[in-house]
């Protein structure tokens, strides 16, 4: 376990000087899930050693071997220096976006560009390579005409009783887990969020409806048009759906979070 002495830890300028890269490719790393920085009170990004090594060698395979993002991730994973999602879940989101954009008739391109990402990315997001943040599935969401829920797979029916290994997962970016707790009701979305330090939504984001959330668990730090809200265990939040929020856990614990929108238009 590395120490928690910030000494330890290094900040972005100093890691892209020894990776040999910006600082704007470290943090596009980072969003792939190459690095899990922590934060310090001031919130600047804080890397490890063992960050520093992987950093190393995602710009050996790009600039000695040629890769693009996804054949570096993917040639890490086979290394074991990046765990693969949990459960399945990246493999049925990205089968379902690749199901939506072929029956749309919209090439990779087409929707990279409407979304907002390169198409190596969205590439990578439906070959199950990569895990795409909240924001970026809720834009993917708005494209299609359809919701987050929709990349859950819900086929069965709904059940009164739902035990912890019966849950739906979606993988939500690096270090966001999202457990949804029961389907089937046209009033309410109840998930278990689960979020690793430093992990968080990506962009702002809106869409339709109202949320309520309950800290089970360690910290929350959520940004509501500008102005930033610090949630620990045991606080509530409520607001509205439409006010561009952004979100993110800044302790050094994962967050465990009750978080219900109404309507399920997540």
């Amino acid at each position: 376990m590395p120490s928690s002495n910030h000494n330890d830890y290094l900040k972005i300028g100093d890691v892209a000087r020894l990776v040999g890269t910006s600082p704007t490719s470290i943090r596009m790393w980072e969003s792939l899930g190459l690095a899990r920085p922590r934060r310090s009170a001031s919130k600047y990004r804080l890397y490890s050693r063992d960050d520093v090594r992987l950093l190393k060698r995602a710009s050996f395979l790009r600039k000695v071997r040629g890769m693009n993002a996804p054949a570096i991730v993917q040639t890490l994973k086979r290394e074991g220096l990046v765990q693969p999602a949990r459960d399945g879940a990246a493999s049925a989101v990205g089968g379902r976006l690749r199901q939506l954009r072929l029956k749309k008739g919209s090439s990779l391109a087409i929707v990279a560009d409407a979304v907002g990402v390169s198409v190596g990315f969205l590439s990578a997001i439906e070959r199950s390579q990569m895990t795409a943040s909240v924001s970026t599935l809720r834009r993917l969401a708005r494209y299609y005409k359809t919701n987050i829920l929709d990349f859950y797979d819900t086929n069965e029916p709904n059940k009164h009783l739902v035990r912890p290994q019966g849950r739906k997962v979606l993988e939500a970016g690096p270090g966001v887990r999202m457990e949804l707790l029961a389907w089937g009701n046209t009033v309410m979305e109840p998930h278990l969020f689960r979020i690793a330090p430093g992990a968080g939504s990506g962009e702002s984001y809106t869409h339709v409806g109202e949320e309520f959330l309950f800290v089970l668990k360690g910290e929350l730090q959520i940004h509501l048009r500008g102005e930033k809200y610090s949630l620990r265990s045991g606080d509530s939040f409520y607001f509205e759906s439409a006010v561009p929020h952004q979100w993110s856990n800044p302790g050094r614990s994962e967050t465990c979070i009750l978080w219900v929108n109404t309507p399920p238009t997540f």
